[in-house]
């Protein structure tokens, strides 16, 4: 592929996760030595690759009806910058991820200037608003499947699709299991052998920060006020910067560890951890830690959302592995004491803590992992959109 330097990919990854993904395909490609220019949406991460930025990520990781009214009129202005920028680059194709409103508006856009689109990070149709996998078959040109349970859904509509497996699962080193390596790791952070590290993740969104983090630290006020050998770690997003969690840690009294890392290295360091919904939770059973699922929207998001949604957990290694294997709670009943006291089980009962972790071990297994597939997910997806280079 190396000596072809027209090639252009359009990426829209708005989110951390949808970045995480995308980060591997850019790396993956030009391993392969392959001339391409890329562009969208991204993380400073991406750019750092030499991926142009029309929008940032972190500016528009906005979830929920308020916000994205809040945030309507960036939004657009970063709409209209990709549509220019489509018709003037004339890319190969497009990767849509995630973020489904704003995506499926810019491929019915990108279709009309005969611009391939292809979904990777499938929206969740098959929770809420099914009405959209009808957007999806006009517009794409075919859809990558992270769970082996949404190919049922796509084949269903006859739209085009290929499962792929999940690109988290990459992430898997051995390393990340090895007692000996994470207590050296731990060590470094003067975490003492006796304590147990409760970790709090409270998303990687700037509404979710505002909404999640303050509940996460009165509950995490609640355990330490009792459990003296618990050390507290902070984990902080690869969107985010420790300056974003500073203000609401200003009148926080007790010790803890703010820490900006890998992700999978400071899941590992922690014995529990309260995590917002989202990849998080499969990041974190994939680890097999166990954990508290705990999520707050605005309160109109969250009628409209009950009112539409039709899944039977919002937590997804909980949907994953089709039953309530780690606590979850929303909205109200993400209450502080309450999860404290869904915390400190793990803390009490070692039989219910070893009973969850054996539970979360065959995360692997539910999203379809095959130990004799040689391929990786992101491997899958470039050497599919390979064929469609111009």
């Amino acid at each position: 592929m190396a000596g072809t330097s027209s090639r252009k990919v359009m990426i829209i990854a708005a989110e951390a996760s949808s970045a995480h993904y995308a980060l591997k395909l850019i790396k993956l490609w030009k391993k392969q030595q392959a001339q391409i220019e890329f562009f969208g949406v991204g993380t400073l991460e991406m750019e750092n690759l030499g991926f142009k930025r029309i929008g940032r990520a972190e500016e528009m990781a906005v979830v929920g009806l308020v916000e994205v009214i809040k945030h309507f009129s960036h939004l657009k202005a970063v709409f209209n910058q990709l549509v220019e920028a489509a018709k003037t680059e004339k890319p190969d194709f497009v990767i849509l991820m995630d973020y489904p409103d704003f995506n499926l508006r810019l491929a019915k856009k990108l279709k009309a200037l005969d611009i391939k689109v292809f979904y990777y990070i499938s929206p969740q149709v098959w929770a809420w608003r099914k009405s959209r996998i009808h957007d999806i078959k006009t517009y794409c040109e075919k859809v990558f499947l992270l769970f082996p349970f949404e190919k049922t859904f796509y084949d269903h509509f006859n739209v085009p699709n290929e499962f792929v497996g999940h690109p988290l699962i990459e992430d898997l080193d051995p390393s990340l299991f090895d007692q000996n390596l994470i207590q050296g790791h731990r060590q470094k952070f003067g975490i003492k052998n006796n304590e147990i590290v409760l970790a709090l993740m409270p998303g990687s969104r700037f509404g979710e920060i505002e909404r999640n983090f303050p509940v996460q630290l009165e509950t995490a006020k609640i355990i330490l006020r009792k459990h003296k050998n618990v050390r507290l770690s902070i984990c902080v997003a690869p969107t985010l910067n420790r300056e974003h969690l500073l203000p609401y840690l200003e009148n926080f009294s007790f010790p803890y560890l703010l820490i900006k890392d890998n992700p999978n290295r400071m899941i590992c360091m922690a014995d529990l951890i309260l995590v917002a919904s989202g990849t998080a939770t499969l990041m974190v059973g994939l680890l097999e830690k166990p954990m508290v699922i705990m999520y707050k929207v605005n309160w109109l998001t969250g009628v409209v959302g009950n009112w539409l949604v039709n899944i039977k957990f919002f937590g997804l290694i909980n949907l994953v592995l089709d039953k309530e294997v780690v606590p979850e709670r929303k909205q109200e009943k993400a209450d502080p004491r309450h999860l404290a006291l869904l915390l400190e089980k793990y803390i009490t009962d070692p039989d219910y803590k070893k009973s969850v972790i054996g539970q979360l071990k065959q995360t692997k297994k539910s999203l379809g992992y095959d130990e004799g597939d040689k391929k990786t997910a992101t491997e899958k997806v470039v050497e599919a959109l390979n064929k469609y280079f111009k």
